[in-house]
């Protein structure tokens, strides 16, 4: 996370959060025979679970008891169209970064609260309580959102040591780990040791040639330490917002230089240590893909690529469609995005649906990630000159926890789009047939368990009453102007 005010914050049209739509992967609906949905249930029961959050906080995440289902019929209604034969990218999870800062915090909880609150965040059930998030990032080293600046080898010719994690970083960790195994978790250094960098400063600066190996050893080392500790990374980023140097901790890091360190040294050190981590590019904003697109378009150094990671303080979530059009062999991620502190609930719940969580999957992310888990009442801990401006998904103060927007931003995807679900097509058209654009942002997924999973926002300031049609069968439903539904059968 850079410093907020240094960063513009772009509005997308809303075409371009339809054009990850537009090519399709192959894929499709593993039923060979398309057939009618099941008969409506009787006795009150309902085909379609709804899951609602209203933008004036009304109702926050919570399954309606609605009658939903399915009839052969017509209306004038707006209809969203699914269609599970044309299937996209599959989804890794949906989640937020556990920075440091937020572990602080989770150890301050009394046990038995820090459990409950770590339950309600990452156990997977289909009851009501819980929202099951799939996918951590984690800070290698220090963050902005930490309570100090530090790495794991400060003084050069010292060894490499997880000493600071272990007070309550990589407990709170194990924890959740604890919860769900099976949470993917992606690892971001925002700087190096000092020592390794051209200002000998952890804010600023560059990696110094001659400490390229040292660097990659450095990170083999960090993924090594954190496997004997029993946690598995799958996949870090070089550099957190590598053009963006002005953070603390913080590095400026080109394209060229990102490519010579993917080439020569991370990558060979990865493959040489028998190490599966997947190495992720960039991780900053939609306005500059020439850059991982440039990395990428050398062989030496994608041999060793999975994909790209962005944010978007800047450019276009259609950009992600850019990149994967460009090497349509390599993976998009989207993993991080702020709430400003106090924030507007109506206001960011809007555009962090229709971006970070419908866009970013509209235009092939596997997954989507929200920024801060956890911060107390002031929204510390934070660096000097780091963010403190920067709304968690849950404030903490003692053992109250408060759920902010960011929470329901999330929940409304990670609790049902589980990991190894594939989006399939969704298509809005009106009475006449004819494809929309505007009114209801959509995307809909197949889950492993073969439910499908139908994500709604009402982007209008009024009711709007629509269908979902399936298989040649509707269900009609509304959502006030703002509000999201999760629609799941």
């Amino acid at each position: 996370m850079g410093n907020p005010f240094l960063k513009k914050i772009s509005k997308l049209s809303v075409l371009a959060l339809l054009a990850g739509s537009l090519a399709s992967c192959g894929g499709g609906d593993s039923d060979p025979t398309p057939s009618p949905p099941p008969p409506p249930g009787g006795n009150g029961t309902s085909q379609v679970a709804f899951w609602l959050t209203n933008p004036d906080k009304s109702v926050l995440f919570k399954k309606q008891n609605v009658t939903l289902n399915f009839k052969a019929e017509a209306n004038n209604n707006l209809t969203i169209d699914i269609d599970t034969t044309q299937a996209y990218q599959t989804v890794d999870g949906f989640g937020y970064t556990l920075t440091t800062g937020s572990a602080y915090v989770l150890n301050q909880m009394a046990a038995t609260s820090r459990a409950d609150l770590l339950k309600e965040l990452f156990a997977v059930d289909n009851e009501e309580g819980t929202i099951g998030v799939s996918y951590l990032r984690l800070n290698v080293g220090a963050s902005d959102l930490s309570p100090t600046v530090y790495s794991y080898q400060d003084v050069m010719g010292t060894a490499f040591s997880l000493a600071p994690d272990q007070a309550y970083y990589i407990p709170v960790l194990k924890e959740i780990l604890a919860i769900n195994p099976n949470i993917k978790l992606l690892a971001s250094p925002w700087s190096p040791p000092a020592w390794m960098k051209t200002n000998n400063s952890p804010k600023g600066g560059s990696l110094r040639a001659e400490y390229y190996d040292d660097y990659a050893e450095y990170l083999v080392n960090y993924i090594q330490g954190m496997k004997a500790a029993g946690i598995t990374i799958d996949a870090i980023t070089i550099q957190n917002e590598p053009l963006h140097d002005g953070n603390n901790p913080s590095m400026y890091m080109s394209a060229q230089d990102q490519a010579n360190f993917v080439k020569n040294n991370i990558g060979p050190a990865l493959r040489a240590a028998n190490l599966a981590t997947k190495i992720i590019l960039y991780d900053h904003n939609l306005d500059r893909v020439d850059y991982p697109i440039s990395i990428m378009d050398d062989p030496a150094a994608k041999q060793y690529v999975d994909g790209s990671a962005f944010h978007l303080y800047a450019g276009n979530i259609a950009g992600m469609t850019t990149v994967h059009n460009a090497h349509p062999d390599k993976n998009v991620y989207f993993t991080e995005q702020w709430v400003g502190a106090p924030g507007d609930f109506s206001a960011d719940l809007k555009w962090h649906m229709t971006n970070v969580v419908i866009g970013s999957m509209r235009n092939w992310s596997k997954n989507a990630l929200e920024w801060n888990l956890t911060a107390d009442q002031n929204n510390q801990p934070f660096t000097p000159g780091g963010c403190n401006t920067c709304l968690p998904a849950v404030t903490v103060n003692g053992n109250t926890a408060t759920r902010n927007v960011a929470y329901y931003i999330i929940a409304h995807a990670s609790k049902f789009v589980r990991p190894g679900s594939v989006r399939v097509k969704t298509t809005l058209l009106n009475a006449q047939n004819t494809e929309m654009f505007s009114t209801l942002q959509h995307v809909a997924f197949k889950n492993p368990a073969g439910k499908k999973v139908l994500l709604v926002l009402n982007e209008t300031g009024s009711d709007q009453t629509f269908n979902i049609r399936y298989r040649g069968q509707i269900v009609s439903s509304t959502l006030r102007g703002g509000a999201t539904g999760t629609y799941v059968w």
